[in-house]
């Protein structure tokens, strides 16, 4: 692998994750960067041919083949987990990073609901989890499907940790002197949390922006979507690190606020039934840079449309 902007070296910690827990192979395309100083992405997927496990399953159809990033908050021994990632073994090797780097507290922040972003809570099952209260009573319902494997299929999620700090609207952290915000929103899922270092003006986006078009679960709430990107914007965030988006911007500081107004653009296209292919649609953003083209999100693009048709026909 070669070593990127803003990319750790991590094969020492690949070694040691294999001595330690074992089936390497499910981390073999893991990388690790430092974005800003004190904040490392845990970045799975986008790698071709490769795939989490055989057959049909949520990790590698629904994440990887997307790509996917955990982030960690680093202060001195305090540490603030931003999505537990798509497995237990994912979770844990966070957590081994963060414990060489001397790190003996943790607390876990999850973005929403969705499976890629709570499957290793396990691993932090002895630190504070938490959540804002959609996300909450989103899982407590799930809990036994998620266990069970039969919310979203295979794998499955067993046990689920569930959030024991729960939160609406906005709660505010401290991180070694440094003021962490959570807020609450409703883009891509009713249950959203960012996480915002206003002093440092760094905005982390969870699954409300994606690179390249937003993934919609409920194009009824669009206006709201609307709204509240229109609030993140609001905050004037100088760097955006989503979970879903290319790597090597990820590792390189991440996007600029440009992703939020393409996000806004996207959802508009969405509203008025704009026919023409994905990328036409987001031309503008493409061409100014601020987008990459990744064809895998042409399935997410016309999944979002067969959502918008089917609200209009209801």
């Amino acid at each position: 692998m070669t070593k990127g902007k803003g990319q750790l070296d991590v094969w020492a910690w690949r070694r040691q994750a294999w001595r330690k827990f074992g089936g390497i192979s499910m981390l073999s395309h893991l990388r690790i960067s430092e974005p800003h100083p004190g904040i490392l992405a845990f970045y799975d997927g986008r790698v071709a041919g490769h795939r989490f496990a055989d057959g049909p399953n949520w990790v590698d159809d629904g994440a990887l083949s997307l790509g996917i990033a955990s982030y960690a908050l680093i202060a001195g021994a305090q540490a603030i987990v931003y999505d537990s990632h798509v497995s237990v073994l994912h979770g844990r090797f966070i957590r081994d990073t963060l414990t060489q780097r001397g790190v003996t507290d943790i607390r876990v922040v999850l973005s929403h609901y969705h499976l890629d972003h709570v499957a290793g809570t396990e691993a932090f099952a002895d630190c504070q989890v938490i959540a804002n209260a959609r996300t909450l009573a989103h899982l407590t319902q799930r809990q036994a499907a998620i266990e069970a494997g039969t919310d979203h299929g295979l794998p499955a999620i067993n046990p689920l940790i569930l959030p024991d700090l729960v939160f609406d609207g906005h709660l505010t952290l401290d991180l070694g002197g440094e003021r962490v915000e959570l807020i609450e929103a409703n883009i891509h899922s009713d249950d959203a949390t960012v996480l915002w270092l206003p002093e440092r003006r760094i905005l982390f986006a969870g699954d409300t922006v994606e690179d390249c078009v937003t993934y919609v679960g409920a194009p009824q709430d669009f206006d709201i979507h609307l709204a509240d990107l229109a609030r993140l914007q609001a905050l004037g965030a100088e760097w955006v690190l989503p979970n879903h988006g290319a790597s090597d911007v990820i590792a390189a500081a991440g996007y600029g606020p440009g992703l939020l107004a393409a996000t806004a653009d996207y959802i508009r296209h969405l509203q008025n039934d704009d026919p023409r292919p994905m990328a036409e649609i987001i031309a503008f953003w493409l061409d100014n840079g601020t987008l990459r083209y990744f064809a895998p999100y042409e399935a997410v693009h016309a999944q979002n449309r067969a959502r918008v048709k089917a609200m209009q026909q209801s």
